[in-house]
């Protein structure tokens, strides 16, 4: 990462002024926003549309503009300081470093296996000659290769055709069911029918991110974007993301009102298998292929950017973790010691690929299930609450600063999320 960073940053010192110019740079945003919208996001959105119709559309709006407000700070801290979000959180105090490797190591354990059977079912569907399981290792391999030798360019074109992909099928699907357009344009007045604020939250707080928001920094760093002058470019690419990740949203929330409504979905991935047979039934199987293939691109993108962005994460937490007291740090020293060809870096990778494959032969244990949910509710929080403490303070230059808008939406986060760990808290010791 560390030559590969370099040369970026030289390679893109000049900012673009075009539009034209600007399209072209747009990228880490499209990564940040593909990788925290899995299959699951997708489901739990279709339910809602199922149960709900469109009412709930304006709660994937509310979403959207908070996750966009997240990535905005997230990117700012990066450009403006010339530190990692890592190299934030250190200056707060060993406890959040602590904090963050144990939720690293846990996480990465039981998601790696998750992501790997998300993208396995879908081509289970299509080629049922081998089993999920054997499919999700397969996935899992192939991710690994593709981030272990793939520099940053390559990953992030192969994302966005993936991206491509999903907005084809996914949006494709969406217009195939015929929405009505009176009704959805309805459902962005704001309205919370009986029942259904946890879906509310659910939809705000799942338009696409836990952990891999904190990423986007990093894959700004490894496009070449350094200073403060490429943040009206930051907030372009972090805007265009989130506003396709919104789309995506909409799309499924709209095909779960017109072809499920009042129907009861299975929960978990394999509620997009339903709907691939529903829409077998209703259309013919030409209709089922495409939405599976569009089912994959959903996982196998969050496998993919997982691998990279919370892998890079890692490696700077490890830097970080070894730095004397009060040592002096920078993007520099990130460069120089962490990044894709750091060990650091490659343990990660190898502990989302190969250990979690164990997992895919057995239930997932009750304590560890646990231990995974309460460290991943407090992250969102944790994120939120961090970022307004650091772009408030004189860790970064006036240029980026907070303004009202930005702590407004910070705060609401924080509240918002931190409802939402507790809720998620309680329901799982109430299992």
């Amino acid at each position: 990462m560390s030559n590969e960073a370099g040369h970026a940053g030289v390679a893109h010192e000049d900012v673009p002024v075009t539009w034209k110019a600007k399209i072209r740079q747009i990228g880490p945003g499209i990564m940040a926003a593909a990788t925290g919208v899995g299959a699951g996001d997708l489901v739990a959105t279709m339910v809602a549309g199922s149960r709900y119709g469109y009412t709930l559309l304006w709660a994937v709006i509310v979403g959207t503009i908070f996750k966009i407000a997240l990535g905005e700070a997230v990117g700012r801290w990066h450009l403006a300081s010339g530190r990692t979000i890592l190299s934030g959180w250190r200056t707060l105090g060993k406890w959040v470093l602590v904090y963050f490797g144990a939720y690293a190591v846990v996480w990465g354990f039981v998601y790696g296996a998750t992501a790997m059977s998300a993208s396995g079912l879908p081509l289970n569907a299509l080629f049922p000659g081998l089993s999920v399981r054997y499919w999700a290792m397969i996935c899992g391999v192939v991710g690994f290769l593709l981030v272990w030798f793939g520099r940053y360019a390559v990953i992030e074109k192969i994302m966005t055709v993936f991206v491509g992909i999903m907005f084809v099928t996914v949006v494709g699907t969406a217009v195939l069911v015929t929405p009505n357009l009176f009704d959805a344009a309805e459902g962005f007045v704001p309205r919370l029918p009986s029942g259904s604020f946890v879906y509310v939250l659910g939809l705000i707080g799942g338009v696409g991110g836990t952990i891999t928001m904190a990423a986007y920094g990093y894959w700004t760093l490894a496009k070449g974007w350094r200073t403060s002058r490429w943040m009206p470019m930051m907030r372009l690419d972090n805007t265009v993301g989130y506003v396709t990740t919104a789309i995506f949203v909409v799309a499924m929330l709209i095909v779960g009102a017109e072809l499920l409504f009042g129907q009861d979905v299975v929960s978990g991935d394999e509620g997009l298998l339903m709907l691939g047979d529903i829409l077998a039934q209703e259309y013919g199987q030409w209709a089922r292929i495409p939405f599976l293939v569009g089912f994959f691109a959903v996982s196998f993108t969050s496998l993919i950017g997982v691998w990279n962005g919370v892998s890079l994460l890692f490696a700077d937490w490890w830097r970080t973790w070894r730095l004397p007291a009060h040592a002096e740090d920078s993007v520099e020293d990130y460069d120089r010691k962490a990044g894709r060809r750091s060990t650091a870096f490659r343990v990660y990778v190898l502990w989302l690929t190969f250990p979690p494959m164990a997992l895919l032969f057995l239930d997932r244990p009750f304590q560890l299930t646990v231990t995974y949910g309460v460290l991943g509710a407090f992250f969102m929080p944790f994120l939120a609450g961090t970022l307004l403490f650091l772009l408030n303070s004189n860790r970064v230059g006036p240029e980026g600063r907070s303004r009202w808008l930005s702590n407004t939406l910070l705060t609401v986060c924080l509240v918002l999320f931190a409802y939402l760990a507790v809720d998620e808290i309680i329901g799982l010791f109430n299992e």
